[in-house]
């Protein structure tokens, strides 16, 4: 398979190039993902063992019926599969979609493309380490001597990974709104005259987040006020339009 050519802003392509362009970028993720999944489940052991380790000392999820430890494991595999490979595929769509933006809207995106996937990192390693272990020993310890509390793996596993994911978004924050500030749509200015409606949209999310007890909600919430106020920092160091230099008018030569 041919590697398509790249494509400049100027470029005009038939559909027909751009479905070989779109079905080559979709062989290569496919590609990457399926390698990714081969290594995970040939390391599904330590995968696990790094999932469980957020839970409190002394605490195993356990499984019902005789397919639900290979299901489980599998799903395992595929989210770890899926972080792995995500990079690559970003990179893919990136590539894909970047020929039909202006130079000045390629101007604002290509730096932020660096800041996302380092807050993105950041935002799973907080979740990771921070988030899910209060929520899990607040969660499990709650009524504990009125009830037999036991973890099943396929329920846990589905929190962990929605958990990681949802916080891994939300700390995205800073780039959406630089983003915005640096296209003229909205000024620091205003981003710090609207802090207090900003603070509630902050809960608003942090309750909407996996985890339903008021100490995740809390732990959530601190760091996405964090965050903002971080981007208004942002926004006011960087986030300034550029503005089009003006030639001056042309003199007519007598």
């Amino acid at each position: 398979m041919a590697h398509p050519k790249t494509v400049g802003p100027d470029d005009r392509l038939t559909i027909v190039e751009h479905l070989d362009e779109l079905r080559h970028r979709l062989v290569v993720s496919a590609a990457v993902f399926g390698v990714a999944l081969a290594l995970c489940f040939w390391q599904n052991h330590l995968l696990l063992a790094i999932a469980n380790a957020p839970l409190p000392a002394g605490r195993e999820p356990i499984t019902f019926g005789v397919t639900e430890p290979f299901t489980t494991t599998l799903t395992v595999v595929g989210w770890a599969a899926v972080l792995i490979s995500l990079p690559v595929i970003l990179y893919q769509a990136y590539a894909f979609v970047v020929p039909a933006f202006a130079p000045r809207e390629r101007q604002v995106i290509v730096p932020l493309l660096v800041l996302i996937p380092v807050l993105f990192v950041i935002g799973v390693l907080f979740a990771y380490f921070v988030v899910v272990p209060a929520a899990a020993k607040f969660l499990l310890d709650f009524n504990n001597g009125q009830f037999n509390i036991q973890v099943r793996a396929r329920d846990y596993y589905s929190f962990l990974s929605t958990t990681l994911l949802a916080v891994g978004l939300v700390f995205q924050v800073p780039v959406g709104i630089l983003a915005v500030t640096r296209l003229g749509v909205i000024t620091p200015e205003q981003l710090s005259a609207n802090r207090r409606y900003a603070y509630v949209v902050c809960a608003v999310i942090a309750a909407a987040l996996p985890g339903v007890d008021p100490v995740t909600m809390l732990i959530e919430t601190v760091p996405l006020v964090l965050l903002y106020e971080a981007s208004v920092i942002l926004a006011r160091l960087f986030g300034t339009p550029r503005e089009t230099p003006v030639s001056p008018p042309a003199t007519e030569e007598r």
